[in-house]
């Protein structure tokens, strides 16, 4: 979307906006579920484990925020 031109539309549409949010709240979420799973699979490596866990919260809480986004939204 080229902004610059006149008359052009810049601003993108609340239903727009709602799907792209969605899609990253499940994506968020994909990604959530599977680094906790392989996180639960791994024995032998301990830090790759927590590292896992830590990639699995930082999801967690961008899906908290997009889940609170889209509620506000509504």
């Amino acid at each position: 979307m080229d902004c610059d031109q006149p008359n052009q539309q810049c601003e993108i549409d609340q239903e727009s906006l709602k799907r792209i949010l969605q899609q990253s709240l499940d994506q968020e979420t994909e990604l959530l579920r599977t680094y906790t799973t392989t996180s639960e699979q791994i024995h032998q490596n301990e830090e790759l484990k927590i590292r896992l866990q830590n990639f699995a919260e930082g999801n967690a809480k961008r899906s908290r925020q997009l889940m609170d986004e889209l509620k506000a939204l509504n």
